[in-house]
């Protein structure tokens, strides 16, 4: 096999990515690499969840726990540091796994993102307030107000990308949209993708389910730690601004847990959403590590015998 590749496990929150991540990573005999971008943080692995220490020892992560959550990081630093690991990991591994569910970091290895200019650390904060004080409304209306032609097409629940556009109309004076040119840059692999699929009643059950374990494994305690870090953009994230306004004494901890799973479970929905809109996806039920399996090598032998007639 002379083609190298790149194998994407998708779903939403609490789908079972790490677990089934791990069971083809074995089988493949490679490593994984992460595409949650709040995996990242290392003060932060129980309401991020994680993998675990003896998962992780169980095959090799990467891009787990690298950073602070002082660390300036974002997307395009992602490609770049997955780029790079990727041609070094290639070199003793003819297939490596990469899982995650943040599908904005998962396009960028795959597809490359457009260039986007850095954003100030004055213009974040205003997002940031505005967010705070207003909610996804205010955010839905100022994107309306300054990119209308973004307005149309993006996610309209998904508050990261509205404050994202919102950053950068701030930092430039431009439209957002102005910046989007979706050219997918060329990539010295092949990729193939896999997305989990569950029931969604399933779903929301394992999510609500997660959430209690997280509280019982010590997410107010950690949620606590943070609260004078609470402004950094990696903290602003599920999980975390629910409890910092617990500890405001805005919401009581029971209300506080209950909005953490109903928030948790919309985000499942955007991510669902989004999954749903890239067709180049092969699903599969979680249990169905096998046929996974066979599909994977179905692809590369495919691609072996396309490249034998060539």
């Amino acid at each position: 096999m002379s083609d190298k590749y790149l194998v994407v496990i998708a779903g939403p929150t609490a789908s079972g990515k790490t677990a089934t991540a791990i069971k083809v990573a074995k089988a493949l005999g490679t490593v994984i690499i992460s595409a949650d971008s709040r995996q990242f943080y290392k003060e932060i692995p129980i309401g991020t969840a994680a993998p675990t220490k003896e998962e992780q020892t169980e095959i090799q992560h990467y891009m787990i726990h690298n950073l602070n959550v002082e660390d300036k990081y974002d997307v395009a630093d992602y490609e770049n540091d997955v780029l790079s690991l990727l041609n070094k990991l290639f070199l003793n591994h003819d297939t490596v796994v990469l899982t995650g569910g943040s599908g904005l970091f998962i396009d960028a290895v795959c597809n490359g993102i457009d260039a986007i200019p850095d954003i100030s650390e004055e213009n974040r904060k205003s997002v940031n307030e505005l967010y705070e004080k207003g909610g996804l409304k205010a955010l839905q209306n100022e994107v309306q107000r300054l990119d209308p032609e973004y307005y149309n097409i993006v996610d309209k629940q998904n508050p990261r990308r509205l404050q994202r556009a919102i950053e950068v109309c701030y930092q430039t004076g431009l439209p957002y949209f102005s910046f989007r040119k979706n050219t997918v840059k060329h990539r010295d692999f092949k990729i193939i993708k896999i997305a989990l699929l569950w029931d969604r009643e399933v779903l929301i059950s394992r999510i609500n389910k997660r959430v209690e374990i997280m509280v019982k494994e010590g997410l107010i305690e950690e949620a606590k730690a943070m609260c004078p870090k609470r402004h950094l953009n990696s903290l602003n994230t599920v999980g975390y601004k629910e409890l910092f306004a617990y500890f405001d004494g805005k919401i009581s901890l029971n209300d506080a847990i209950e909005q953490i799973k109903i928030n948790t479970r919309q985000y499942a929905k955007r991510q669902m959403t989004w999954l749903r809109k890239n067709n180049d996806y092969k699903w599969f039920s979680v249990n169905q590590e096998d046929e996974m399996l066979e599909y994977i090598n179905s692809c590369i032998n495919e691609n072996d015998i396309q490249q034998d007639r060539q």
